[in-house]
């Protein structure tokens, strides 16, 4: 490890002995023996999601005031103008610390949109809202996906039209992670429906509490409320709030899309990780006398090989990050194989469990991965659907034709749309 690593390494040792306690050592898994949940998604009661947001709000203002909350981040906005390897590097150190999950701010927020906003935002804008972000003071969302558009972000709808030094913003939005905690909204609007879908969109920040933006969660299958949808009729945005320039919001829209894939593109920690162990899994079939069963056995050791396979790929990322290289396609694969393995997962333990996956019996380790069951179809869709991420390898890695019937020439408002008809 290069000597400034190994400094580094040596600050951050320092820093979380003096404001964290180690995380207690894990005791080896049995069977039957502490919480058996498995959940992607939190379902948490709103008093206890509060008081978990504070805790996070809490911790990310500490590393901030100590040199740690954006390692990567330009020192005129509290950062500290290192390499993303150093980032990792803390990430690392940080998970031997019982510390709060700030997960609501940092992978939408400070992952996507503060990286963005360094990019493409006016002056004023860096500096309101850069050091507010990394203190943990505000919590931003991504207003992207629309009920229309689907899966092709290009043919967002929702209206932007200047009057004298605002824009009015009427749409909507939806599938919106952390809205109902946010204070700003980084939003994808359409401002020349004259222009081919790609060209005629410009990128704004809102105040969420502005008048005219109404969040409504949606509630998910497994129990929760992690996504919204968020109503704008006539909210009115500064264009000093405006990122990027008027008719260029595709190239802003990029950056955030970049980020997006370097954030869930990994296989993580937690219940989830933890609940596909080989220990865990091969235990589980055990108790359920299907060990026998070579079929099983078999589709064991395949999900086995490639979570094992995709964690490879993440750590050749990290050494080509530490090598000074820029990731090449990892990250997109690795967000593609990171949605298959939890999915076929979840599937495979439902052969196993058969009918004791959504029925309760009262038997520790079955039922309770109906959470993860339930929570696949979203995992196929956030981040880019696995159908979007193979087009993408598709064409721009395997450098395979362009799939047909992509019109990216004609007017945005001659484009057929739901029902087949012109905007």
């Amino acid at each position: 490890m290069p000597e400034d690593l190994l400094q580094f390494t040596r600050e951050v040792r320092d820093f979380l002995d003096a404001h964290a306690p180690k995380m207690a050592e894990r005791a080896a898994f049995r069977w039957g023996q502490g919480d058996d949940r498995v959940a992607y998604f939190g379902a948490d009661p709103p008093d206890v999601e509060e008081q978990k947001l504070r805790a996070a709000r809490d911790w990310q203002r500490t590393r901030y005031e100590n040199g740690f909350g954006w390692i990567s981040g330009p020192s005129e906005y509290g950062g500290r103008g290192l390499t993303p390897v150093h980032e990792l590097v803390y990430d690392g150190l940080e998970s031997e610390y019982d510390v709060p999950d700030t997960g609501t701010l940092s992978v939408i927020g400070l992952g996507m949109i503060g990286p963005t906003i360094l990019a493409h935002g006016q002056q004023a804008i860096k500096d309101r809202y850069l050091p507010a972000m990394y203190r943990g003071d505000v919590i931003a969302c991504q207003l992207f996906s629309e009920p229309e558009a689907g899966s092709d972000l290009a043919s967002l709808a929702t209206r932007a039209v200047p009057v004298r030094q605002e824009w009015i913003l009427d749409g909507q939005k939806v599938w919106t992670s952390v809205a109902q905690h946010s204070q700003i909204g980084m939003a994808l609007c359409r401002t020349d429906p004259d222009a081919p879908k790609h060209k005629g969109i410009t990128a704004f920040l809102i105040d969420m509490s502005a008048p005219g933006v109404d969040v409504r969660p949606l509630r998910q299958m497994s129990g929760g409320s992690d996504f919204n949808e968020v109503f704008l009729s006539g909210v009115r945005v500064p264009d000093d709030h405006r990122l990027g320039e008027v008719n260029g919001g595709w190239r802003v829209a990029l950056t955030t899309l970049m980020n997006e894939r370097a954030t869930v593109g990994s296989e993580g920690s937690g219940p989830v990780a933890e609940a596909l162990s080989p220990e865990r899994l091969s235990a589980l079939m055990r108790a359920t006398w299907t060990w026998d069963d070579r079929a099983l056995r078999r589709d064991l050791s395949e999900l086995l090989a490639d979570m094992l396979a995709t964690g490879y790929l993440n750590a050749r990322a990290f050494r080509r990050m530490q090598a000074g290289v820029a990731p090449g396609p990892e990250m997109s694969v690795a967000k593609l194989m990171y949605a298959q393995n939890l999915t076929r997962a979840a599937h495979f333990v439902s052969r196993v469990l058969g009918p004791r996956i959504i029925a309760d019996t009262g038997e520790w380790g079955t039922y309770a991965w109906t959470e993860l069951l339930l929570a696949t179809p979203a995992l196929r869709i956030l981040g880019g659907t696995e159908e979007i991420m193979k087009n993408i390898l598709a064409e721009r890695v395997l450098r395979l034709p362009k799939e047909p019937g992509i019109d990216t020439t004609s007017p945005f408002r001659a484009l057929p749309r739901s029902g087949g008809t012109p905007s």
